[in-house]
């Protein structure tokens, strides 16, 4: 065996210890590669700031079913002057809202069991890329020490260090998520609600999702632009003194609160000679609901095999890794940009008067019936795109808009 394949301390180094950083570590384990998974935290899962909601398909694909808090069949959806639109059917398990903490230690320890290792205090500080390998420089345990990897791969989510470290781009938009964990919020068993208005959520909505033992989080997102020098704080009082919604917040109390930024826009270049990018660090989250684990996951298992074999040749110039990752990732941006456009159209460059005109659309029991067909949590372009053919007032909107992305 040649020289060069037999000194590498590790055939991949992961940086991020999350759900997709583990998933990679658990794929690329399995396929006999040596792997490490750096996490600059002393725990996995902390510190928290998602809604915590994983869908069916990437349940699946984990099979961590203990960790499933609460069952959500569906979403009661409030516009901005009160339109209610409820989508989802009672019985149909529309998505899981998990613990965090239990979901991401179970991934992490899949891994490990396929073969992975997991360093906790640790994270890098410098990296060399050279022709058949990457130098890396750690802070361990308050120790900097020097390991040397094939292949680096970037999991480390919204401000990720690989990211900036081999100045890769930034995602399209960062969005801020401020959520919080209460008690006393009566709601409707196994439904998550919705609200919207520029008050609250400007361009986009606020959320309650029930997390089991009568606790729910509440949570909002926003960007600065349309914040306009508004705390995310203020926004969320303000959902909590709507006079329209008040009374149902009147005897919450807080028990946690999370505040953190959502990537979303692929960066224009997810991989460089020797380094990749996977999950938030690559602008992966949705931006119709800023989930993240389901894309991150979808990202990874579309190149695994092919990224496997590479690892095996030691052949990951930045070429090579084009090969192997372009088509994938392009449709995965494509579909990406085209939710964008859809999500834009009809919320975020909405006015509130607007808004409540395409909510009393929404509202109608024949757009219900068809957001219920074809509507998918993972998958919100086929949606928007039936609205805007059998919705006069929504094609309309789109045909005014230019919608060329929509329609190509």
């Amino acid at each position: 065996m040649d020289e060069a394949l037999t000194s590498h301390d590790w055939d991949v180094v992961i940086v991020g210890a999350g759900p997709v950083g583990g998933h990679t570590a658990n794929l690329l384990s399995k396929r006999g590669q040596r792997v490490l998974l750096l996490e600059e935290h002393n725990e996995i899962g902390r510190p928290f700031q998602c809604a915590g909601l994983v869908t069916p398909n990437a349940m699946k694909q984990v099979n961590l079913y203990d960790t499933i808090l609460e069952e959500v069949d569906g979403a009661l959806i409030h516009g901005p002057s009160g339109t209610l639109v409820p989508v989802g059917t009672g019985g149909t398990v529309r998505t899981y809202v998990v613990c965090r903490k239990l979901f991401d230690e179970a991934v992490v320890k899949q891994s490990m069991v396929s073969g992975a290792t997991l360093w906790l205090n640790s994270k890098p500080i410098h990296a060399e890329t050279q022709e058949d390998r990457v130098n890396l420089s750690l802070i361990r345990d308050g120790e900097e020490i020097q390991i040397s990897t094939k292949l680096l791969i970037g999991c480390d989510g919204a401000h990720s260090w690989t990211r900036r470290y081999f100045k890769m781009g930034r995602p399209k938009e960062l969005m801020i998520g401020f959520q919080t964990e209460v008690v006393g919020y009566q709601n409707r068993k196994r439904w998550l609600e919705m609200y919207s208005g520029s008050e609250i959520a400007p361009g986009f909505f606020a959320w309650v999702i029930p997390s089991g033992n009568d606790s729910c989080r509440i949570g909002l997102w926003s960007t600065a632009d349309r914040l306009d020098g508004r705390s995310i704080e203020e926004c969320y009082h303000n959902l909590l003194q709507h006079p329209l919604w008040k009374d149902r917040f009147s005897d919450i109390r807080e028990t946690a609160r999370y505040c953190g930024p959502v990537p979303s826009g692929m960066v224009k270049k997810a991989y460089k000679n020797r380094v990749l990018l996977i999950g938030d660090a690559a602008g992966m989250a949705k931006p119709t609901t800023g989930g993240g684990i389901g894309p991150g996951f979808e990202q990874i298992n579309g190149i695994v095999d092919k990224l496997s074999l590479a690892i095996d040749s030691n052949k990951l110039s930045e070429d090579k890794l084009k090969s192997i990752a372009k088509s994938h990732f392009e449709k995965m941006r494509k579909e990406q940009n085209r939710a964008r456009s859809l999500r834009n159209l009809l919320v975020s460059d909405c006015e509130d008067d607007e808004l409540d005109r395409n909510f009393e659309q929404f509202a109608k029991p024949e757009i219900i019936n068809l957001i219920n067909q074809v509507g998918d949590i993972e998958k919100p372009v086929p949606l928007g795109m039936a609205l805007i053919r059998k919705v006069p007032a929504f094609r309309k909107l789109a045909l005014k808009a230019g919608m060329k992305l929509i329609f190509s």
